[in-house]
């Protein structure tokens, strides 16, 4: 029984499932001597994992100082200037269109609306046509 439990165990290790005490189980039965046969490979890392569990870093850890507020407001300066610049440069940069060049949008915007209009009565047309179609074939089908 206790070795069906351990392999059971070992899957729901290997799956992520276990709780602390679960693994807990898992490293004391691999420290022990009494390892099954068919086990033993797994039994280097669990001895690694409870060694690796037990060592202690000496070594001095220095986290950086937190920002203060005064570098938030510099932030905010440049995002404004940044800001600034792009709408001065949006209307320096707009185009002056001559009064040809506008005629000739407008006239291009006509052409434009006009082509719409004929392609949509031309899908109109498209589509009475597939109905006359399958009236065709069900007629043919009855006088065959």
């Amino acid at each position: 029984m206790e070795l069906a439990k351990i392999e059971s165990l070992l899957d729901s290790y290997f799956e992520g499932e276990t709780s602390l005490d679960q693994e807990n189980i898992l490293r004391d039965y691999f420290s022990s001597d009494n390892v099954a046969p068919h086990l033993m490979a797994y039994q280097g890392l669990f001895v690694g994992l409870k060694n690796a569990q037990k060592e202690v870093s000496k070594r001095e850890v220095s986290l950086p100082r937190a920002s203060t507020n005064s570098s938030k407001w510099w932030l905010g300066i440049a995002a404004s200037l940044v800001f600034l610049i792009v709408i001065v440069g949006l209307q320096f940069s707009e185009t002056k269109m001559t009064n040809q060049e506008r005629l000739a949008l407008t006239e291009f915007y006509k052409t434009k609306e006009t082509l719409l209009l004929v392609s949509k009565s031309f899908n109109k047309g498209t589509q009475e046509i597939a109905v006359l179609n399958q009236f065709t074939e069900t007629k043919n089908r009855i006088f065959k």
